[in-house]
């Protein structure tokens, strides 16, 4: 299944980075969170990227460019031709696609812009700037059920974001506020699952995600919620990164599921 992954904002509430490399390029652990985020949906056997690039995304085209030579041992011989050879070749088993979405794209309209990418088949969706232990098989078993258009994983960090209003009988969302404030509520924490239908919800490069598309699916009671009690966290400031570095330092990166 090909996730796709919204890389382009410019990351303004951390912007003493963001104003010299994407925000999804900030380093964990001296990796980019975007690296991490990969890793993660690698170890479910998600390993074909469509990344969604936009504010200083050459610079992520540069990472995945040289990437063999970030981490991999290089002999440069220049005495026979000048010829690189490289040692212990540390490679993923992914295949990824770098699309330039603009630098000014709204999130629902970067997603209508690798429509040709994803094809008419089921995908993954999440935002490039999140990490979470969330159970991704679980989603889509909750998604499949659902038949939704949409399936978002929700989570309760507290009052700061924009709340799910989730009908607890049959688990849809019935209604969505972007950036409300209700101690408690649910909230998109990312890590989606779509339909190629979700393409038709969105108009044009203005279209934000979180609003008319999610409003209308919730409307039409085919957006769906998974429920996450685990570890969430986002990467909105520079303390929320010193919180996520502090947890990789003393090994207690819950999100980190895979071998060395």
């Amino acid at each position: 299944m090909k996730v796709v992954i919204l890389a382009g904002g410019y990351g303004t509430r951390i912007s003493e980075e963001s104003h010299l490399r994407p925000k999804p390029m900030i380093e964990i652990g001296e990796m980019p969170i975007l690296w991490h985020i990969m890793k993660y949906y690698s170890c479910f056997d998600m390993n074909e990227f469509i990344i969604c690039c936009g504010h200083k995304g050459y610079m992520i085209k540069e990472y995945f460019a040289d990437y063999f030579l970030r981490r991999s041992d290089v002999t440069f011989d220049f005495v026979n031709g000048g010829k690189m050879h490289v040692h212990a070749n540390v490679s993923e088993p992914w295949k990824v696609t770098l699309v330039d979405t603009g630098a000014d794209t709204q999130t629902g309209g970067r997603i209508k812009r690798v429509r040709s990418y994803v094809g008419d088949e089921r995908f993954m969706l999440t935002y490039g700037d999140g990490l979470s232990n969330v159970n991704l098989k679980e989603l889509l078993a909750v998604h499949e059920r659902g038949q939704s258009v949409l399936t978002l994983t929700g989570i309760q960090p507290g009052g700061r974001f924009g709340v799910l209003d989730i009908n607890e009988r049959d688990g849809s969302i019935v209604g969505f506020q972007e950036k409300a404030k209700k101690d408690g509520g649910w909230i998109n924490g990312g890590f989606m699952v779509a339909e190629a239908a979700l393409f038709d919800y969105i108009e044009n490069d203005r279209s934000v995600l979180e609003r008319k598309p999610m409003e209308r699916l919730s409307a039409e009671h085919k957006l769906d919620v998974y429920k996450h009690h685990g570890f969430w966290q986002c990467m909105d400031t520079t303390r929320d990164r010193f919180a996520l570095e502090s947890l990789w330092e003393s090994q207690e990166a819950k999100w980190k599921i895979w071998e060395d």
